[in-house]
């Protein structure tokens, strides 16, 4: 039995350039990090050749190719496990659609599981190569890079997105009392609805020519949020995340609504510095940066919001069981 835990994200700016609609033409930046709340993947090995896959529904299936779930098909035939494994996964967030990168979070975990049952070891960088081909260049997903990155290096990272498809990034590191610091100073809060990010990123993607200024803002905001992380100027990230809601706004028509718009108009003025919806927008869970001394008001103003708490993630997708029996069959 194997079993791989793979930390979601939250992301703080560049959210867009990280579309290959837009680095094709330019590089793009993104900050983002990994969050304590995770995916977990497990393969058993089964008596029979069958594939049993426990997901969002249950599916019995004889061959690869029969499998209704995409991740998983797909997974399946780049790691080359063929047949005669049960595989499951679970979750620390409510559904799909929270913004967290919960699906790339899947992706990459369901990789590192199904080498690690064949015992092969294999680095984060390949782990994050094959999911976003899986999601973007097989499934079709009109999705970005970012979260299959920072879900397999895990940490608080900046990430460049080259026009010929390569990504770097550089690890942003924070003493842990400094790490212990900005990280409590952030807030999620669910906005209690799920979405399809497809239709918003799809809508996102078409408008790229259109609003390269604005993603241009956007990427800059990427690389001053890692400066001031550098230099612990971490209340001027909260400005920044702010205005970088009122561009993100301005990418589709879908990204926020009335609700969204009153739950952050509270949130603000109960003290909050800056926030954001994370992911494509229109629903899951509002980032929030606030001091620590305003953040009961912040809780008392979205009182019917549930609090998601959370700490930053130092590591990425790592195998967290491993128990390997003799192959027999």
């Amino acid at each position: 039995m194997i079993i791989s835990q793979t930390p979601l994200r939250i992301s703080f700016a560049g959210g867009g350039t990280d579309l290959k609609s837009f680095y094709g033409n330019e590089e793009g930046w993104v900050v983002s990090s990994a969050i304590d709340k995770y995916v977990f993947i497990i393969v058993k090995e089964r008596f029979d050749d069958k594939i049993y896959v426990n997901c969002s529904k249950k599916e019995i299936a004889d061959h690869v190719d029969e499998i209704e779930h995409g991740l998983v098909r797909e997974a399946m035939r780049i790691t080359g496990v063929k047949y005669g494994v049960e595989i499951t996964t679970l979750a620390d967030i409510p559904s799909s659609g929270s913004g967290l990168g919960s699906s790339s979070s899947v992706t990459v975990g369901l990789l590192n599981a199904l080498y690690a049952y064949q015992g092969i070891q294999v680095t984060a960088e390949q782990l994050a190569k094959e999911a976003s081909e899986i999601e973007i260049d097989i499934l079709g997903k009109p999705i970005g890079k970012q979260d299959q990155y920072i879900a397999a290096y895990g940490g608080v990272r900046f990430f460049r997105f080259m026009p010929d498809d390569t990504v770097t990034n550089e690890k942003i590191n924070l003493v842990n009392s400094k790490n212990r610091m900005f990280g409590s100073n952030l807030m999620l809060f669910y906005t209690g609805k799920t979405r399809q990010a497809d239709r918003i990123l799809s809508e996102q993607k078409a408008q790229t020519v259109n609003k390269m200024d604005f993603l241009r803002e956007m990427k800059y905001q990427a690389r001053e949020i890692r400066e001031c992380l550098d230099a612990h100027h971490f209340d001027r990230i909260g400005e920044i995340l702010g205005d970088g809601w009122e561009l993100k706004k301005k990418l589709a028509t879908q990204i926020s609504n009335p609700d969204i718009d009153n739950m952050y108009k509270r949130a603000r003025e109960a003290g909050a510095i800056g926030g954001k919806i994370s992911g494509a927008g229109g629903g899951g869970f509002m980032l929030l940066y606030c001091p620590r001394e305003v953040q009961h008001k912040v809780r008392n103003a979205l009182h019917e919001y549930r609090e998601f708490p959370f700490f930053l993630e130092k590591d990425g997708s790592k195998i967290i069981f491993n128990v390997r029996r003799y192959e027999w069959k």
